[in-house]
C-alpha cells in the first residue's frame, strides 16, 4: 500500500528547506536535542511499518505497528551531524493533513521553547456530541442516586436498578466520577495554559465534569486552530 505522505516527501523536503528555524524547533522540542544546533534539514517524512509478535498462552499474536515520523539531519555547533526522528502523532490521514499538522507542531514547539506565547482562548462553546454525552451521564446519575429511594420520582430508577443490580451501577458511577474528574483536571491545565480567564475556564471545567471528553476534545481543536492562525500571522 502506498504512503501518500512519503510519495510527496521530495516536495515537502524542498518546501521545509526554506524554514530551517522550524526544523531546529522540531529537533530541540520533539527530538529533545539539548546541544546548540546551527542548522537542520528534513531528509525524510514517511511511515515505518513493523511487525511485533506477542506470545500468549495458547498462540502467538502478530501486531502491525505503523509509525509516522520525519527524519531531521541536524548540524551541531561543533560541526558534527546528528540524525533525529520526530514522531508525528496522531498519524496523518493523508497529504492534505500535512500542512496544518506541521504548522500546529511548529507552534507547539515554539511555545514549549518560549519562542512565542501560547494562544489565548476567549470563547466557550458546547459541541453537539456533548449534549448526548451529558444526557447519558444524567441518566446514569438518576438511576444511581434514585435506587432504593421511596420517592415516586425514583420509580423508574428503581425499575432499572432491579434489572441491572447494584454492583454495575456502583462501577458505572465511580468510573465516570474518576474519569471525568481527571478529564476536568486536564481541561483546567489547558485553560490555564491558554489564558481563558476565570469565567470561560470555569465553564470548560464544569462542562467537562458533566459531559466528559467531548468538551476537552473540542477545546483542543480550538487551540489547534488558534495555533495555526498565530503561525500564519507571523509567516
Amino acid at each position: 500500500m502506498s504512503d501518500p505522505v512519503a510519495d510527496k516527501s521530495g516536495f515537502l523536503r524542498m518546501y521545509m528547506s526554506n524554514h530551517p528555524d522550524t526544523l531546529v524547533a522540531y529537533a530541540k522540542w520533539y527530538g529533545k536535542v539539548k546541544e546548540v544546533i546551527t542548522s537542520a534539514e528534513m531528509t525524510a517524512i514517511d511511515t515505518k511499518v513493523s511487525l511485533r509478535s506477542l506470545d500468549r498462552q495458547e498462540a502467538s499474536v502478530l501486531i502491525i505497528l505503523s509509525v509516522q515520523s520525519m527524519t531531521l539531519t541536524c548540524t551541531m555547533k561543533s560541526g558534527s551531524k546528528k540524525v533525529v526522528r520526530v514522531p508525528i502523532e496522531p498519524p496523518l490521514a493523508g497529504y492534505d493533513d500535512v500542512k496544518p499538522r506541521l504548522l500546529e507542531m511548529k507552534a507547539h514547539a515554539q511555545e514549549g521553547l518560549g519562542m512565542i506565547k501560547a494562544p489565548k482562548i476567549t470563547s466557550f462553546e458546547v459541541p453537539k456530541d456533548a449534549y448526548v454525552s451529558g444526557i447519558l451521564i444524567l441518566c446514569t446519575l438518576y438511576v444511581y442516586l434514585g435506587q432504593d429511594s421511596t420517592s415516586p420520582y425514583a420509580a423508574l430508577a428503581n425499575t432499572v436498578a432491579s434489572y441491572t443490580g447494584k454492583l454495575p451501577l456502583d462501577i458505572a458511577f465511580w468510573s465516570l466520577t474518576v474519569a471525568h474528574s481527571l478529564e476536568s483536571l486536564y481541561t483546567f491545565s489547558l485553560c490555564r495554559r491558554h489564558s481563558t480567564g476565570f469565567f470561560i475556564g470555569a465553564k470548560y471545567v464544569l462542562s467537562t465534569l458533566l459531559c466528559g471528553f467531548p468538551i476537552w476534545t473540542n477545546l483542543r481543536k480550538k487551540i489547534q486552530t488558534a495555533r495555526i492562525d498565530s503561525v500564519m500571522k507571523i509567516q
